[in-house]
């Protein structure tokens, strides 16, 4: 299957968006109180909270590089079909 250009843009966008959004996403809730048993950042156990926003944050930047990987493979895709005809 070959993307289109359009499609293999906008595949590419989302993961650049994924990765410009979640590490100021996982910063935030680093920065959270609720994350640490001791109320204060950085101090204490980490909580369910930081564990599983850290787990949210992990695949959706796996889902978001993927995604970016298949555009990119689609971009490259279409340049190569265009060679050929």
């Amino acid at each position: 299957m070959v993307l289109s250009r359009g499609w293999s843009l906008f595949l590419v966008g989302v993961g650049v968006w994924t990765w410009v959004i979640w590490p100021r996403f996982a910063v935030a809730i680093w920065n959270d109180t609720r994350a640490w048993s001791a109320g204060v950042v950085g101090q204490g156990d980490p909580t369910g909270f930081l564990w599983v926003h850290a787990l949210l944050i992990a695949a959706s930047l796996a889902i978001g590089t993927t995604t970016g990987v298949l555009g990119v493979r689609g971009l490259l895709a279409t340049r190569r079909a265009a060679r050929t005809r």
